[in-house]
């Protein structure tokens, strides 16, 4: 099927597909650079869209550099100054890592705020237009030259560009459009998330971003705006296929497993139904080429179990409108600024990508784990590692140095007695892990990945546009 016949043709600097936070992160730098900026999004906006929408310090720290911290803050969601994680038993409380003067997190549902980036990308002069959706993209040789879409009155428009910017999530029309969409490494996810969101009663706390583990599932309870709280549940990853009320019926069973959730959700009043993703495995896609570049979710995607998609796409968003503003004239140079995007965000994300997938597998606490968290209640260091993990603001291998280790086996055959041989093969599984996260790190994520050939003919059927 061949698109109808183009109604006008126009031009700009940047066109980007998709509008949320990748997406207006790209185009108020690029627009405030001085740049034209034309920004497309299928979806009417504000408007919501499936995600977690924790914001660590880091996160937090992203909007401040945006301009938008404060109005993000006046939508109304508490600062949360404490984290607090249960598991085997043990109950840890932190505070969080100061990142750029910021010392707490927030969970700030997305219709809000996507509506305030949009607002920031309109004010630095960033063309938004919303219920647009993309059919296919425009291509000068082997190089992507803008896009063609269908407006809200059926208008088939094209917009020629010396960039184009795939900022539409997972499911991604520009990925598939460059031949970029099949990840060049994925790793499935061991977990289902569904969340929902709960009137909260008024004598509890609103400070603290709280996890639980029991068994293998895992649950979460985040305080957020409109005095609602959201909570999470990631239980093993099931085989069989979803129907009607499953996403129901496996939220309120996960909940019931956590008796800790269920009792801080004791007196609470769900909101609205249960949103669901299933199926989810973390990635990285080629995210560069002659003219176009893949921030958000459209390049690279974490499992939700730590909370970094929304701090990832504010960032390289925001550095890919920072990096390429002065060379979007020269097609050489802007190809170079492009690739070097892309390599820092392979190096800058590995780490994490690696720690994710570890805490996605499903599975209950290992005795490794269950250590790490019994030393923990009395060593406040390791409480702090593992927030400032979260907030990006140490590496994971803080947390794995064969010292810690040591201790930490040494601290399971004391305290797990009867349980030696599970010890020696949880220690024997980590070894393993840190050796193929290893041989990955240096291969497949080393910073440099192969450039894909452009399809032989444009893409033609799109999907919505949006961002994790």
């Amino acid at each position: 099927m061949l698109d109808s016949p183009v109604t006008s043709a126009e031009s700009a600097d940047v066109v980007i597909v998709g509008a949320r936070c990748a997406g207006a992160a790209t185009a108020v730098t690029s627009a405030r650079a001085g740049r034209s900026v034309i920004v497309l999004d299928a979806a009417p906006l504000p408007s919501e869209t499936l995600s977690t929408h924790l914001l660590w310090p880091a996160g937090l720290a992203e909007l401040r550099t945006l301009g938008v911290l404060a109005d993000v803050e006046a939508l109304g969601a508490p600062r949360l100054t404490q984290a607090y994680a249960e598991g085997a038993g043990y109950g840890i409380t932190s505070t969080f890592p100061t990142v750029d003067g910021i010392d707490y997190a927030m969970c700030v549902r997305r219709t809000g705020l996507d509506d305030v980036l949009v607002r920031a990308a309109i004010a630095a002069g960033a063309d938004v237009r919303t219920r647009c959706r993309v059919t296919s993209v425009l291509w000068a040789g082997d190089r992507c030259a803008g896009v063609r879409y269908t407006d809200r009155t059926g208008a088939v428009v094209e917009i020629r560009a010396a960039l184009v910017v795939g900022a539409d999530g997972r499911h991604s029309t520009i990925a598939r459009a460059v031949g970029a969409d099949e990840p060049f490494l994925t790793v499935p996810s061991g977990r289902d998330c569904y969340y929902a969101y709960w009137r909260d009663h008024g004598d509890t706390p609103r400070d603290t971003a709280a996890q639980w583990r029991a068994g293998a599932d895992l649950g979460t309870a985040f305080p957020c705006d409109d005095g609602l709280v959201l909570s999470l549940v990631q239980p093993p990853a099931s085989r069989e296929r979803s129907g009607p009320g499953e996403a129901e019926r496996r939220y309120t069973d996960a909940v019931a497993r956590i008796p800790a959730l269920a009792a801080r959700l004791d007196g609470c009043e769900r909101v609205g139904r249960v949103r669901s993703a299933t199926g989810i495995a973390s990635y990285f896609r080629r995210s560069t080429g002659p003219g176009w570049a893949l921030p958000g979710d459209s390049g690279h995607f974490k499992d939700p179990v730590t909370a970094q998609g929304i701090r990832d796409a504010l960032r390289y968003g925001r550095l890919l409108g920072e990096t390429v503003a002065a060379t979007l004239d020269d097609p050489a140079a802007l190809d170079r600024a492009l690739h070097e995007w892309e390599r820092r965000r392979i190096i800058d994300c590995r780490a994490i990508f690696h720690w994710t997938n570890r805490l996605a597998r499903g599975e209950a606490m290992h005795p490794l784990e269950i250590e790490l968290y019994r030393r923990a209640t009395t060593d406040p260091e390791l409480a702090r590692i593992t927030t400032g993990i979260f907030s990006r603001t140490r590496p994971p291998a803080d947390l794995h140095t064969p010292a810690l280790a040591l201790r930490l086996v040494a601290g399971a055959l004391r305290h797990q007695r009867g349980n030696a041989p599970a010890v020696v093969a949880d220690l024997a599984r980590e070894i393993r892990g840190a050796t193929r996260n290893a041989l990955i790190t240096r291969t497949t994520l080393r910073g440099e990945v192969p450039r894909p050939a452009p399809p032989s003919t444009p893409l033609l059927a799109a999907a919505p546009s949006g961002s994790h």
